[in-house]
């Protein structure tokens, strides 16, 4: 299956509440890391709360996989929608990669309320500041 026709079929499945699968698909596939950050820009809230999940998931059984991906998620915090930024720092905070600090920083000046909490809370977990 081509990585088009892949992301489209996690979009869906993770759109109907089939993260369980999500998870069984990538422990088989760890080529799919590389499509967190596809979900993590999708419109869908479920997908994007999935796609959070999934990063929640792995990152103890895999964590080389997910920070290989950090350079498209600092990306994805300049995306034109807020909720995306803001679940994209939240997904960071997770990760707790220093290397997003800059990018988060930025962020606390961003237009939206919750896209600043968000990333002033990643920064807090990242610095070990976390609640």
């Amino acid at each position: 299956m081509q990585k088009d026709e892949m992301r489209n079929l996690l979009v869906e499945y993770m759109g109907k509440g089939f993260l369980e699968n999500i998870i069984s698909l990538i422990k088989t596939d760890a080529s799919l890391f590389e499509l967190i950050p596809d979900l993590l820009k999708e419109e869908n809230m479920r997908v994007r709360l999935g796609a959070v999940a999934l990063v929640e998931e792995f990152l103890p059984s895999n964590p080389a996989a997910l920070r290989a991906i950090l350079p498209r998620l600092i990306k994805l915090l300049k995306h034109h929608l807020p909720n995306v930024r803001g679940d994209v720092a939240y997904a960071l905070g997770i990760l707790k990669d220093p290397g997003a600090i800059p990018a988060l920083k930025e962020l606390l000046a961003d237009e939206t309320a919750a896209v600043r909490e968000s990333a002033k809370e990643a920064l807090a977990d990242i610095e070990g500041k976390g609640v």
